[in-house]
């Protein structure tokens, strides 16, 4: 097959989405999920007349008539059960949060006052009625849809379900994956590698990719022997909802992973991509309906693939709409037509509130020490080769600064 472009690509992908795992939660454990129902207000909010303000309240007519000092009759606390003035020339003393007592109608803050023993006087000349209290309902009545269903939780949508007394949610989650490693040069992590040999890590970079996008994950190896790679695959394809794959798809005597896959029916969607890093991208379903990501080994083109791709997979797949980043060159950069390039780069707001990127032009797609000072890839696209300071193209960031 032909190498296909980055933006054709993308559109298989998103073509191919999963179905939500739909699920109930504790609300702890919801935030960044997708809500599955809507959170309705159980009561009005507030759900009774709140006194904004620590001081006094006071019936306003009374004060409009002249008067300004006050007999104090009670002292209100928040989570006092509503009181009742016993004469209109009173006041009471009252903390902010507590509900307004029946009698009073008005808020006057402590710095306005003066106490002296059980009187309070008011110092100020002009007072609004009604002042310094939030009134029931006034946001939202009993029955109001405050969270529509289909809205990523966040920590508002959080302390919404909290006040509507759900302990639990109904969500929607993408499903659970395992990556696999391959080749016989990775040793664990923990291991003091031979001069020959290097340390798994692309895998915890793209691990922690799809953690941002709730992907629980596990993970696994496999050395470069066909027949067990076929065997531990066939396996994972009947036990995994999705698999991503790490290294072996490219032209390489041991990249046994495209004829592999051919040889269990997994109906390949594309292999190749016409962008660096990431060229022997491959993508394919199997049979039963597992969705297989087998990205380059090398730690910048599966770091690069896994923000875009499995990122827009998982976006698609969840209806959620994807924010479209602009950022501007702060240099010329110059590369050779046609291949889109996704290229490092760290970000700075100038003096008009403008998203710069400054790039980075490393030493290949093994070169991943560059990801640690850059926040994202800005995407250059394949129709020219000259790059100009000042011109903007989209942006996928992989931190979380956006």
């Amino acid at each position: 097959m032909e190498f296909i472009p980055y933006l054709e690509a993308l559109s298989i992908v998103k073509s191919n989405p999963f179905t939500p795992v739909q699920t109930e939660k504790e609300l702890k454990d919801c935030l960044g999920l997708i809500l599955n129902e809507d959170l309705v207000a159980d009561r009005p909010f507030p759900p009774f007349d709140r006194v904004t303000m620590d001081g006094i309240a006071i019936d306003y007519k009374a004060f409009e008539q002249g008067q300004r000092t006050f007999e104090i009759e009670q002292t209100i606390a928040a989570g006092t059960a509503q009181y009742t003035l016993q004469n209109r020339e009173n006041c009471v003393q009252i903390m902010t949060g507590a509900m307004m007592p029946i009698g009073v109608d008005t808020v006057v803050r402590y710095e306005d006052i003066t106490i002296e023993g059980s009187k309070a006087t008011i110092n100020i000349e002009a007072l609004m009625p009604q002042q310094n209290v939030h009134f029931e309902g006034i946001d939202k009545r009993k029955g109001d849809v405050i969270v529509k269903r289909g809205i990523r939780l966040g920590a508002p949508e959080v302390n919404i379900a909290a006040a509507i007394g759900k302990s639990k949610l109904s969500v929607l989650s993408p499903p659970k994956a395992i990556i696999i490693t391959t080749g016989d040069e990775l040793v664990p992590i923990d291991d003091i590698p031979e001069p020959h040999q290097i340390r798994r890590s692309g895998n915890y970079g793209v691990q922690a990719i799809l953690n941002q996008f709730d992907i629980e994950t596990s993970m696994h190896h496999l050395n470069d022997d066909k027949a067990l790679i076929k065997k531990e695959l066939n396996t994972f394809i009947e036990t995994h909802d999705c698999i991503v794959l790490l290294g072996g798809v490219s032209k390489g005597k041991f990249d046994f992973l495209p004829e592999v896959l051919e040889e269990l029916g997994v109906k390949k969607h594309f292999h190749k991509v016409n962008q660096r890093p990431g060229k022997p991208f491959w993508f394919g379903t199997a049979p039963n309906g597992t969705t297989i990501f087998a990205l380059p080994g090398n730690p910048v083109s599966s770091f690069m693939c896994a923000s875009v791709y499995i990122r827009a997979w998982v976006n698609t797949s969840l209806k959620q709409s994807e924010t479209s980043i602009k950022v501007k060159l702060d240099q010329d950069v110059n590369f050779p037509a046609p291949l889109t390039y996704f290229l490092e780069c760290s970000t700075t707001f100038n003096e008009n509130a403008e998203l710069v990127a400054h790039p980075f032009i490393g030493h290949g797609s093994g070169d991943f020490a560059n990801l640690v000072a850059a926040d994202g890839f800005i995407i250059l696209p394949d129709d020219k080769s000259t790059f100009k300071k000042g011109e903007v193209f989209d942006f996928v960031p992989y931190r979380s600064r956006f």
